[in-house]
Order: structure tokens, then C-alpha cells, then sequence
């Protein structure tokens, strides 16, 4: 086992087996539907969660893991290892990189913990904890993992479309009466995560549209390593197979592949969003 011991959040969606592979601890965020309350990834999958919003009418909302719930982690974490890398969440979405912080405060001078906000969500964050493990499980120094994921962040892009309104403006990323002329004008935003924070591009009309403007952004890149298709399995299907089809014919140098996105996120973006993810290489 590495010396150094790589803490990520449940916003990453990292595969069981990966996580237990790459000796990855992962911190679960909390979803609730009203007074049910879930852990992201343990006790609510993506499908169950998308599913219990189709049939709810009482929109979800995700909340951090606590300062007492990264104490944890840290302390059984620090019992095996003295240097720990906690990599989280975009610190503008929610309080987790902040919680993490104040938690690592509780072990100076024992233990060396830091914490990295990553600026981005789901694969965005899933490629640089990956990224940080396997550096861990090759020996490299602790300065040279943190710079090597620091370094990865400028390179991670996410954008997305979105149906429906009220989750931004619920999340403040659109003021109420912007989410109700959209809503009523048909509107579907484009959105990106810039700097850590949601924010809205550009607008499409028709869902025909905003796929022509996530065409149009991956031309955008000459030297891409990953683009993935992020997901929502409630218009999942035909939506990203023609986008799929669309970006082979147009990107044929590239791989692509599909991810459903996670809770955490459907609780910014509404659960009809259809985004990229891409991570341009270093050179």
C-alpha cells in the first residue's frame, strides 16, 4: 500500500473496482428527497436517483460531507499513512473542499493532509483522483503528485444543456426571473463550469440546436486525450447516439464513450441534461 493515501468525494463516480484497485477512499455526499435522506453511490445510484425524480415531486437537494465525517476518514487514514491527498468537488458548488479543509486543520502536526479543489465534478474530478492514485501507487513524492494534479486542472472542460431551469435558479446560477422566461421562451441553456462555477454560455432553442453547439465545442481542440458524453438516462438514448454519431463522423481521430452523470450534479443541471467532458492533454 502507498504511503500516501488519495481522498476523493462520491461526485467522482469512480468505479467500485477502480476505487478498490487504486486503494482510493471515497467520501459520500448526501442527497435528500424531502426528509429520505441518501449517500451518493452507496445507497443511491444514479439510475435510482433519476428514477425517484421522475416519480417525486419534491425536488432533491445535495449537501457535503461533514467536518466530523472527514475527521473520520482522516484519523482511520492516518493510522496506516502520514501524508494524505484529498482531491474534492469544485469548491464554488458546494462546502465540501471547504469542510475537508477544516477537518485536515485537526491533524497538524501529525499527519500532512492537503486538499485540492478540483474545479469540476464527475469525470472531470474522476480523471485527476485516478490520475493522483496512480502516481501514489508508483512512489512519487507528495509535492510532485499535488503538482501533477494542479497542473491537470486548466485541461478539464465540462459543458452541458439543460431542459429544465429551476435547478439553476434554485442553485442561484440563474435569477428567478430568467429561469421563468426561459422556462416559458423554450429556452435551453448552455452551460459550462468555468473556474468551479456553473455558468450559463449560450442559449439553443431546440435540443437539435444545443447538440450542434457540443459538436462545434469539441472543435475546439487540437490535442484531447478523453471526451466523454455525460448523460441523463431519462432522455438518455436517442439524444446521445446522435450526438455520438455526430462527433465519430465529424471526430474520427477521437474515442469517445458515455457516462450517466451522478446525483450530485443532476441536482445543479435537472434530470434532462445531455453535456461533455474533456480533458486536453498536457504537453
Amino acid at each position: 500500500m502507498s504511503s500516501i493515501q488519495i481522498v476523493t468525494d462520491s461526485t467522482a463516480q469512480l468505479d467500485p473496482d477502480l476505487v478498490q484497485q487504486l486503494g482510493i477512499t471515497v467520501v459520500p455526499l448526501e442527497i435528500s428527497f424531502g426528509k429520505q435522506k441518501f449517500r451518493e453511490g452507496v445507497d443511491l445510484s444514479p439510475h435510482e436517483f433519476f428514477r425517484r425524480v421522475a416519480q417525486s415531486s419534491v425536488m432533491p437537494a445535495s449537501a457535503p460531507p461533514t467536518v466530523e465525517q472527514f475527521r473520520q476518514v482522516y484519523a482511520r487514514l492516518g493510522q496506516s499513512a502520514d501524508r494524505i491527498l484529498s482531491i474534492h468537488i469544485s469548491g464554488k458548488l458546494n462546502q465540501t473542499c471547504a469542510n475537508a479543509r477544516s477537518a485536515a486543520d485537526h491533524f497538524l502536526g501529525r499527519c500532512e493532509i492537503i486538499v485540492i479543489d478540483s474545479w469540476t465534478i464527475s469525470l472531470g474530478l474522476a480523471i485527476l483522483t485516478q490520475a493522483a492514485a496512480r502516481a501514489a501507487r508508483q512512489n512519487h513524492s507528495l509535492d510532485d503528485i499535488v503538482r501533477l494534479t494542479r497542473g491537470m486542472i486548466p485541461h478539464l472542460y465540462a459543458v452541458f444543456f439543460t431542459e429544465t431551469l429551476e435547478y439553476l435558479e434554485r442553485e442561484n446560477h440563474l435569477s428567478k426571473s430568467q429561469a421563468i422566461l426561459g422556462t416559458m421562451m423554450g429556452i435551453k441553456p448552455f452551460l459550462a463550469i468555468e473556474e468551479g462555477e456553473i455558468v450559463p454560455m449560450e442559449k439553443a432553442r431546440t435540443r437539435d440546436k444545443a447538440i450542434d453547439k457540443l459538436v462545434e465545442f469539441v472543435n475546439e481542440f487540437s490535442n484531447v486525450e478523453q471526451i466523454s458524453i455525460v448523460q441523463s438516462p431519462l432522455r438518455a438514448s436517442n439524444d446521445a447516439r446522435y450526438l455520438l454519431d455526430r462527433l465519430r463522423s465529424n471526430f474520427s481521430r477521437y474515442k469517445f464513450d458515455a457516462i450517466t452523470y451522478g446525483p450530485t450534479l443532476g441536482t445543479y443541471i435537472g434530470p434532462a441534461s445531455l453535456g461533455l467532458i474533456v480533458y486536453e492533454g498536457m504537453r
